[in-house]
């Protein structure tokens, strides 16, 4: 059994805790145990996908000098899980003298009250302990936060309820930074802090005090500062000062998935899918999809790319479409709930919250320009399976008058009846491991895959009922033209008296 924390300051003098380990510094603390993790390969940060060879080995830097830094990013780049993650690589447990609202080191006390309250009772003196979530202190940057909220005031109430003169140390109000000492202090969103806020930092980041309103006293502090910003906000609105800038040791740009598979990596991660009493699978063309629409859309020229496509989007819109799959199979009292291209549909609503257009896609409107996007997303994916497959069959069973329907009115089993019907459509699933030995749940999901795939590809339409016929009359027509036009070309070649290879001249 682990012997019990020290209680005293007394006790702490005859721990582990001893003052050399104490004066060592939050920074050096960091990179001490960091050092300990790469030593032992153990992975740095766990849970942050994606930048195991780009940005972490830049953190992994920034720590090992020291230095605070930022991290440069558009929304939804795991900017702020980052910044929590370094709580990871403090003690497991930091004394501090009781009662301090900026956790004196026990043995270097820097505020009055722990100062006065050693000299008064010495070894008898409290010792609290501190986790490492508890050394780490956020702040969202929003343009009414004053010096105040960051660095300190005075405070006259304290000073009437302890009858204190107001140019006594005990009448400090802390702010946030103070409150940080020997710990982290992330800032998220920097450049929405007005220009003279930031000004409050020089010190800090240089000399390592801060100096609060009204008293001439600075406090050393010991703090590693962290920030957060949107790239786009320098201009857009506000900017980091220049002087701040030049402050911040190492700028660390962060990034979107590197490729689709890296995506659903992450959405795995985060969404919710192993829900309670649901047998839910989750083939890999929908994984596909729904990381693709994310892709597309960051591709997209009516998007702003500015605003950027959080990696929230493809998250939540799993989340969604897997509470539309759970709903149809809980309506029909199915076993297995299996998501089709058809739910992504119905996650409308939550993506289109989740980008920002242009004026053309404002003009065009949210919904269109999803529905675009998605239609672009299954050809994307459909092509990766689907590239060689003829599907000449199945489009003339359409042209002959065949009509399908799928939707959630039906349980798999009637849609499956339907799909049936078609002609060479369940033959063509073998790339999406569909056999007859696969349930309706699975075959029907693959089967309107590859009729989502075809009706993206203009081969068939689909209704918004979802109804899929033939391809609509006007493209028919443009096709039967243009392998019109390709046989009076041919024609035209195989006469054209100049080809000394035509038949019968040779």
């Amino acid at each position: 059994m682990a012997n019990p924390l020290p209680a005293t300051l007394g006790a702490l003098r005859n721990s582990e805790y001893t003052p050399e380990r104490l004066a060592r510094s939050v920074k050096d603390e960091l990179r001490e145990n960091l050092i300990a993790r790469l030593r032992a390969k153990e992975t740095i940060f766990p849970g942050i996908v994606g930048y195991e060879d780009t940005v972490i080995p830049q953190i992994v830097n920034a720590i090992l000098s020291r230095h605070n830094f930022i991290l440069l990013g558009l929304r939804g780049q795991a900017k702020s899980r980052i910044l929590r993650a370094l709580t990871t690589l403090l003690d497991a447990h930091t004394p501090y003298v009781a009662g301090s609202e900026i956790h004196d080191n026990p043995y270097a006390p820097i505020s009055k009250y722990s100062r006065d309250l050693i000299a008064k009772l010495g070894d008898q003196t409290q010792i609290a302990w501190l986790t490492p979530d508890e050394r780490f202190v956020e702040k969202l940057a929003t343009p009414d936060v004053t010096v105040a909220d960051l660095v300190g005031d005075i405070d006259p109430i304290k000073a009437a309820r302890s009858n204190q003169d107001l140019g006594s140390e005990l009448t400090m109000h802390y702010g946030l930074l103070p409150r940080a000492n020997r710990g982290i202090f992330a800032i998220n969103e920097v450049p929405d802090l007005a220009g003279k806020i930031q000004v409050a930092l020089f010190n800090i980041m240089q000399e390592g005090d801060v100096q609060i309103k009204g008293y001439p006293v600075r406090l050393p502090l010991d703090v590693a500062i962290v920030f957060s910003a949107n790239p786009e906000d320098y201009t857009a609105r506000g900017k980091i000062v220049t002087p701040l800038k030049d402050r911040i040791g190492s700028e660390i740009r962060t990034h979107y998935p590197e490729d689709i598979e890296e995506g659903i990596r992450i959405t795995t991660q985060e969404a919710w899918s192993a829900r309670p009493a649901s047998n839910i699978e989750i083939p890999h063309y929908i994984r596909q999809v729904i990381e693709q629409i994310a892709f597309t859309a960051r591709e997209d020229k009516k998007v702003d790319k500015r605003s950027g496509v959080s990696q929230r989007l493809p998250i939540s819109t799993m989340e969604l479409v897997l509470s539309n799959a759970e709903r149809r199979a809980l309506v029909h009292g199915e076993q297995i709930v299996v998501p089709r291209i058809g739910d992504i549909y119905t996650a409308l609503p939550g993506i289109t919250g989740k980008i920002e257009l242009e004026y053309e896609g404002e003009m065009r409107g949210a919904d269109t320009v999803v529905r675009e996007i998605i239609r672009a997303s299954v050809a994307t994916v459909f092509d990766k399976y689907f590239a060689g497959t003829d599907t000449q069959q199945i489009e003339q069973w359409f042209n002959l008058g065949g009509t399908v329907q799928l939707n959630d009115v039906q349980p798999a089993a009637a849609s499956l009846a339907e799909l049936q019907q078609i002609q060479g459509l369940l033959e063509k699933l073998s790339p999406l491991s569909v056999n007859g030995k696969s349930s309706p749940e699975t075959t029907v999901s693959a089967a309107e895959f590859l009729l989502e795939g075809m009706t993206a590809h203009k081969r068939i339409s689909r209704a918004e009922e979802r109804v899929f016929t033939a391809a609509e009359k006007k493209q028919r027509v443009d096709q039967a033209s243009q392998y019109a036009e390709r046989a009076r070309e041919r024609e035209q070649e195989e006469y054209n008296p100049r080809n000394r290879t035509r038949r019968g001249f040779n």
